[in-house]
């Protein structure tokens, strides 16, 4: 499923425009994003967790030249799947 036929079902569900069933899924992205940024913990029960990893910078190497190369330090979101989500998934 891709953020359009996500948009197409909201609108289907909820009886809502088109317009609508896409500002909705903008404001809930911007929500998500946005709490990326702030470095905060995302919770929805049920379905699942994501948390912001940190990473250290580190020397890395170029496998094109075998140049040593300095990795700068980077934050990564990381998905956990919740309880109820894996046994719907694995029934």
């Amino acid at each position: 499923m891709n953020k359009l036929e996500l948009i197409s079902t909201l609108k289907e569900r909820a009886n809502l425009t088109k317009n609508e069933a896409a500002e909705v899924i903008k404001i809930f992205f911007d929500s998500l994003s946005d709490s990326f940024i702030k470095g905060e913990r995302i919770e929805i029960r049920g379905f699942c967790s994501f948390h912001i990893k940190k990473y250290k910078s580190y020397t890395g190497r170029n496998p094109k030249t075998s140049q040593k190369v300095i990795i700068p330090p980077k934050r990564l979101p990381f998905f956990k799947c919740g309880k109820e989500l894996k046994e719907r998934v694995d029934y």
